[in-house]
């Protein structure tokens, strides 16, 4: 719907920011100044205790300087009510005393049918209701009792039970005046195949409304009474109020309590979310049926930064737990993720809460796991990695599921994590008493080198190995390659899985490489409009970047390719070469003395002085550990020094 000129204007001027989200939020009387309009107090869109919430109420904003969520009364309405542009203008212009502008006469239908949609779900919610309390609905009462619902938790979540008939809704509702497609329309009611009356869709089960977040019933999910039904629980079928994979179970009140500081749990079907709640937990939901979507996963974000899904301690729940994770490694960013806590085995919520108690559930929920810890979990239990073909599998699932996180910043922090976690499994051998380190480095470097290398003392672990100016030299050739990228956008495709595994020394660089990605290669603007002017100027200005052969005026695209593939073999080559040494100090833990860390340094020297002097494109490389390019004459040097090295002295496990 197209709103007229103005009325938008004339809307926010009578609208009082600060009236429309004190409903929201508690002001904080002693940081807020109601006679300027200046009104501070917690957030109502993230969890915090400060009042970091901003409201202007003479110029009709909000801003959050915490979660940095801004914008003005009617996105205010769209994002706490979860409701569309429209509805929230309907909303403050009923609330403001304004009359809406007439509608699209098609419009206007269709919103005057929902309406009548909604009306008709609240005749039926009332029809179960009454349902329960019948002699035939006495085993369902016995349920609920059992699951520990009493007469008022019932009312509470207005349970309900479909009668075991095949028209006794339809029958109830024609009676009431309502009309046929109505009620097929609502979902209430199926067309039956053989020309007879339409028959109910839900029969001899427990109801539960499932309600949309402005509090009005689209939709009803019903548990089967007859052990030998084949759908155990059933949902209502899509229809123009109800859209189950963009809909959570019990999402309006767990906006609210998690807005009040509970967490946002995420179970896996009604009975859960009743009893967490029922438990005090009064932020949960559940998805309808289905796993949970995208859509849904916006939802959660939109009232927590961080969710954590609660599953079933069985092996279908850690299945369930392994598809949200597919789901949501793309979707994840800064701020933005979930967490996860697994049942005991053989257990759900609602068993627990029953068998130990809230405080039982409430430890469960604290301990609850980041996602990458679930991942690793999926990718390495019950699995031996004996061989290096096994441990090069691994590495190989968990580098594909690490580049589905689109954030090159929690990217590259998820790479960080995964490494730790994998030198933990990979280096516990080396951790224990009288171990002769990993057996796996020791094969690596012998390949190399010659000769197994053992571990220095604790104290050779922090020397420094690098030479002077190593880091600047770095800072060049990335200066270098994102600059020719800069000028010949062409390129980027070509190198953007190189682009992506660049690891930049300088925040102007990365802020250059992520706007490349971004783009896939942009004008200058373009790119500065992303990184800023100052990243890209510094970046191509500097003396030795302008003499590159890909950046020179008028160089042309082969040209330009060459130079970024030799800047990043050059790259990659050293710091490969600086990885293996850094590795070796790492193993030779508690065997070496201060010859052995001078010897290394010159060793090091020599790689750099080496690496200066090999201009020649010409020059011949061997394969060293871990794929790293090494210059033959570079390798002979570094061996020479390693050979002179007395390893024995002061070696611990040396009789």
């Amino acid at each position: 719907m197209s709103l007229p000129s103005g009325f938008l204007d004339e809307l926010k001027t009578r609208a009082s920011m600060s009236q429309v989200a004190g409903r929201k939020v508690m002001w904080d009387t002693r940081k807020s100044n109601q006679g300027k309009g200046d009104m501070w107090a917690p957030c109502p869109f993230h969890q915090e205790k400060t009042a970091s919430f901003h409201v202007d109420d003479r110029k009709g904003f909000y801003y959050c300087f915490g979660c940095h969520a801004k914008g003005d009364v009617v996105s205010f309405v769209q994002e706490t009510e979860n409701v569309s542009f429209i509805e929230a203008v309907e909303i403050i212009a009923g609330e403001a005393g304004m009359q809406m502008p007439a509608r699209d006469p098609k419009a206007q239908e269709k919103a005057d049918r929902r309406t009548q949609l909604a009306e008709v779900m609240e005749q039926a919610v009332q029809f179960f209701r009454l349902n329960l309390k019948t002699s035939a609905a006495a085993p369902a009462r016995d349920y609920l009792q059992g699951r520990g619902l009493n007469e008022a938790a019932q009312e509470r979540w207005q349970i309900g039970f479909s009668p075991d008939a095949w028209q006794g809704l339809w029958d109830h509702l024609s009676g009431k005046g309502v009309a046929e497609d109505l009620i097929l329309g609502a979902g209430l009611a199926k067309p039956s195949n053989q020309g007879k009356r339409p028959y109910d869709t839900f029969r001899n089960r427990i109801m539960f409304p499932i309600r949309d977040p402005r509090g009005r019933a689209i939709a009803f999910g019903g548990r089967a009474m007859d052990a030998n039904d084949s759908a155990k629980y059933l949902n209502s079928p899509e229809t123009e109020l109800f859209d189950k994979g963009r809909s959570l179970y019990n999402f309006g009140p767990a906006r609210e309590a998690s807005g009040k500081g509970q967490p946002l749990v995420v179970a896996e079907g009604y009975m859960d979310v009743i009893a967490l709640s029922e438990a005090g937990f009064t932020a949960t939901v559940a998805p309808l049926g289905t796993a949970v979507t995208e859509d849904q996963m916006q939802l959660l974000w939109r009232i927590s930064d961080e969710p954590v899904i609660a599953l079933d301690g069985d092996q279908a729940g850690l299945r369930a737990a392994m598809r949200v994770i597919d789901l949501a490694l793309p979707l994840i960013e800064a701020g933005k993720s979930l967490r996860f806590c697994l049942m005991p085995e053989g257990m759900d919520p609602d068993d627990l809460l029953r068998a130990e108690g809230a405080g039982a559930m409430r430890r469960l929920l604290d301990q609850a796991v980041p996602m990458v810890q679930l991942l690793w979990r999926r990718e390495t239990e019950g699995k031996s990695f004996d061989s290096p073909e096994r441990k090069a599998a691994l590495d190989r699932s968990l580098r594909e599921a690490i580049r589905q996180v689109r954030d090159q910043s929690l990217r590259g922090h998820y790479g960080d994590e995964i490494n730790r976690l994998r030198r933990t499994l990979f280096d516990g051998d080396r951790a224990r008493p009288g171990a002769r380190g990993n057996p796996y480095r020791t094969a690596a470097f012998t390949k190399a080198f010659g000769k197994p290398i053992p571990v220095p003392m604790a104290e050779t672990k922090s020397s420094g190995l690098a030479a002077a100016g190593a880091a600047f030299e770095d800072q060049i050739r990335e200066a270098v390659i994102l600059a020719t990228l800069v000028q010949h956008p062409a390129l980027v495709d070509t190198f953007t899985a190189e682009l992506e595994r660049l690891s930049t020394s300088r925040p102007e660089h990365e802020a250059v490489r992520a706007a490349l990605l971004q783009t896939g290669g942009a004008s200058f603007d373009e790119l500065a409009g992303i990184c800023g002017r100052d990243a890209l100027e510094n970046l191509t200005h500097a003396r030795h970047v302008q003499i590159a052969p890909g950046v020179r005026l008028g160089a042309d695209l082969d040209v330009a390719e060459l130079s970024v593939t030799e800047e990043l073999a050059k790259l990659a080559a050293r710091r490969g070469a600086r990885r293996e040494l850094d590795d070796a100090l790492e193993d030779f833990a508690g065997a070496a003395d201060e010859v052995l860390t001078t010897r290394l340094r010159q060793a090091s020297e020599a790689r750099d002085k080496s690496e200066k002097s090999g201009s020649d494109d010409r020059a011949e490389y061997d394969l060293g550990p871990n794929g790293a390019r090494v210059k033959r004459d570079e390798k002979q040097k570094l061996s020479s020094l390693l050979d002179q090295i007395d390893f024995s002295k002061g070696r611990r496990d040396t009789p």
